[in-house]
């Protein structure tokens, strides 16, 4: 366990401060926080809501109800189980960029909502799998960039988030399917 910890040090040093130059300095704390991306979500939202195909309003639904069960289950339920310190708390010479919290490291919510939204919505939408993953592993590599995350607790969370994305993904497929069967609510939703 000890050898794995220090693979995980080396490269968060790595990244966190081999790699870090004034661009990254500026650009990562502007992509790590979430309140800047909340226009954006609003917008996803509205355009699933509108323009999202036969589920449209169903997805738009399960967009919510991921965002909260992913975000609960992570922050929630999984820090509190694994106790983790983040490395900003424990290790010195962080080149820390944003605030350093008292809360868990181990997973990175931000690594588990934005892989269970990308895999949730590759699962509907195909045709935008880089797009959605590429947002998602940029997000989850800031957290390193920014000293509050060891790479085991984006590659951890990476891996929850997918498989939250994928598990809500088919369930909601099944729901959605003997919802919109109903006459009635495809008259509604048209």
């Amino acid at each position: 366990m000890e050898f794995l910890y220090s693979i995980d040090v080396t490269l968060f040093r790595f990244i966190n401060s081999t790699l870090a130059n004034p661009v990254t300095d500026k650009i990562m704390p502007f992509i790590t926080d979430v309140k800047n991306w909340y226009l954006l979500y609003i917008f996803l939202w509205f355009l699933i809501l509108f323009k999202g195909g036969k589920y449209r309003v169903g997805l738009a639904i399960g967009m919510i109800l991921l965002v909260a069960i992913s975000d609960q289950l992570s922050s929630t339920l999984l820090k509190h189980l694994f106790e983790r310190p983040r490395p900003c708390k424990v290790l010195e010479n962080v080149h820390l960029l944003v605030g350093c919290t008292d809360s868990y490291s181990f997973p990175s919510s931000h690594a588990v909502n934005n892989f269970a939204a990308a895999m949730f919505f590759t699962y509907f939408y195909k045709h935008l799998k880089w797009i959605l993953f590429s947002v998602a592993s940029i997000m989850a590599l800031s957290r390193i960039f920014v000293g509050v995350h060891y790479p085991s607790d984006v590659i951890g969370g990476a891996l929850i988030g997918i498989a939250i994305g994928y598990i809500l993904a088919i369930t909601y497929e099944f729901i959605l399917k003997k919802i919109y069967s109903m006459r009635i609510f495809n008259k509604l939703s048209s």
